[in-house]
């Protein structure tokens, strides 16, 4: 062991959603304190297991993103440090090359990451070493947007309310991180695994710009319902890995598009619920719904994942889905409500299939837009509502130019027939959902 004396005395970044030199909470408070600070990211197996495809288009962009930031911090003389492991254990390794005072990150809300994060916090005490957090993927976290009794919002739209209600400018206001960069460790370029070290295959890939084009964000409104058309951000992704600021997202969304603004505050809002409520990632929010019976077909399940129920939207979502990693805001609602209200499978198996496919998935978001769709969530939509997706597809694709470029077959003998009827598929469903809620009073 080195003696502690001759260890460099750093304080650790450790960077996890948050791929970002530019306006990082944590970074910044950590750049202004007194010792140099190395900048960490761990590839996390108990992660990585989760994901079945080698040549993972997320795994990709995290690896190049990091790339990028390695190369920013070599021209100013610091580095970056990649670690393989699990994150207890690389702890365990780092605290014998560096004395550590202090390790700050922003916070995540997920299960998994509190059970993680006080896991490495208790180590850390015990080597006499602080854990510090701050808020930085989100505009209100916790109990900072709660009701005047101090309970969570469960219902969208007092939640928005509020929201914009105590919003300003000093809250989207960015960290001038850069005046701070001379914090940085100088230390010499650090080797790093390679991406097929940790169970990957690297693929050239074309990822979505960052940048938020005020044309878009002027027209989005008008633009955001019709999956032919570019009038969404794409920043779902950026968003996700914290690649972009969400207060400077926020803060343009605040000036150009209310109704942008309103998308935003719908991701902070199931950010919110997820952490109230963690029961959520595997239960249903509101728990009558549990007592749905589902018929979980397979076969019904198989068509839907590959794009072969006979209803064209459907069809075109899931193979721009399994083509591309994404699927337009607006489809994701008719496919999901197809999944849980016209074949009856239970809402769990599509979260689950999105969560193995979006390039963008992010756990609360995915949990709130299928609980939304299936009825069982806050705020959800009734379970009476089910979409007809042929009169959807109509009013968001009437040219058919989405569903033709997806479904090049549609209207010719090889496009399947459809898997069940409209009609039929919205009264069992009424009524399999009627009995269930009567069967939980």
């Amino acid at each position: 062991m080195i003696n502690q004396k001759e260890k460099p005395v750093v304080n650790i970044f450790w960077m996890r959603r948050d791929l970002r030199l530019d306006d990082n909470t944590a970074l910044f408070h950590a750049l202004k304190t007194r010792e140099k600070v190395l900048v960490l990211f761990i590839f996390n197996p108990e992660i990585l297991l989760r994901i079945d495809n080698g040549s993972d288009y997320r795994v990709n962009f995290v690896y190049d993103t990091l790339l990028q930031i390695k190369n920013d911090l070599e021209k100013i003389g610091s580095t970056l440090y990649i670690a393989h492991g699990r994150p207890l254990d690389i702890f365990k390794v780092l605290i014998d090359k560096f004395h550590i005072c202090s390790v700050y990150c922003n916070r995540d809300y997920e299960p998994y990451t509190n059970y993680r994060d006080m896991e490495v916090e208790r180590f850390l005490k015990i080597n006499r070493a602080e854990f510090i957090t701050y808020k930085d993927h989100v505009i209100f976290e916790k109990d900072e947007l709660v009701k005047k009794d101090g309970k969570p919002y469960t219902v969208f739209t007092p939640y928005k309310n509020r929201f914009l209600e105590k919003l300003n400018l000093a809250m989207v206001k960015a960290n001038k991180t850069s005046l701070y960069f001379h914090n940085f460790i100088r230390m010499k370029p650090l080797p790093i695994p390679s991406i097929e070290s940790i169970g990957f295959l690297s693929v050239a890939n074309t990822f979505p710009p960052r940048s938020l084009p005020q044309s878009l964000l002027e027209n989005y409104e008008a633009n955001r319902d019709f999956p032919s058309r570019n009038g969404t951000s794409r920043l779902s992704l950026h968003l996700r890995f914290g690649t972009v600021s969400i207060r400077k997202i926020t803060a343009l969304a605040m000036l150009h598009s209310p109704t942008f603004l309103s998308e935003l505050i719908w991701r902070n809002f199931y950010s919110q619920i997820l952490w109230f409520f963690p029961q959520v990632s595997t239960r249903a929010f509101k728990s009558a719904y549990d007592h749905i019976r589902w018929e979980n077909d397979q076969n019904q399940f198989q068509a839907w994942c590959d794009g072969m129920t006979g209803y064209p939207l459907v069809d075109a979502g899931m193979r721009e889905l399994n083509q591309t990693g994404f699927m337009h805001n607006r489809v994701r609602m008719v496919t999901a409500s197809f999944l849980c209200k016209h074949l009856l499978i239970d809402w769990r198996w599509g979260e689950t299939y999105f969560a193995s496919k979006l390039n963008d998935h992010d756990l609360a978001s995915n949990n709130g837009g299928w609980q939304w769709a299936s009825g069982s969530g806050c705020d959800a939509a009734p379970y009476f509502r089910i979409f007809n997706p042929e009169l959807q597809a109509q009013r968001f694709d009437p040219d058919l130019t989405y569903i033709r470029k997806w479904v090049p077959e549609f209207g010719t003998d090889q496009y399947p027939v459809k898997i069940i009827e409209h009609s039929y598929a919205r009264e069992r469903a009424i009524a399999r959902y009627k009995e269930g809620l009567a069967d939980s009073a």
